[in-house]
């Protein structure tokens, strides 16, 4: 089991990815919010797209996660997993379609997210 640092590291690799891919693809999701629940952990983060970055990425308290509304794009996955992502040494779609990743989100959005994944 990955460590919180390890998946906030991961998080930033992403973000990472995500401003280093096409900016016609990005520019789709600008504006979209995004949150990344880390099963096994039990953390929630979360952050928003924006100008072709993932931006704003912070831990939400347990306590404090019935408030928020609910993110447009949303990540669910175990912490091994997540690093896994973020070094690309898991290949999304296979762990998408195997259940190791879920991913709720628009169909629109899903569609948008395509190209950058």
């Amino acid at each position: 089991m990955a460590t919180q640092q390890e998946c906030e590291e991961a998080l930033t690799r992403v973000a990472g990815k995500l401003a280093g891919a096409d900016p016609s693809a990005r520019a789709k999701l600008d504006g979209r919010t995004l949150s990344c629940a880390v099963r096994d952990l039990d953390l929630l983060y979360v952050g928003r797209l924006a100008d072709g970055a993932l931006s704003e990425i912070r831990g939400i308290p347990a306590d404090q996660r019935a408030a928020l509304p609910p993110a447009q794009l949303r990540l669910h996955v175990d912490s091994d997993d997540l690093v896994l992502l973020s070094r690309g040494e898991l290949d999304f779609a296979k762990a998408w379609l195997s259940g190791r990743v879920r991913l709720e989100a628009s169909m629109g959005d899903l569609l948008r997210l395509r190209s950058l994944l």
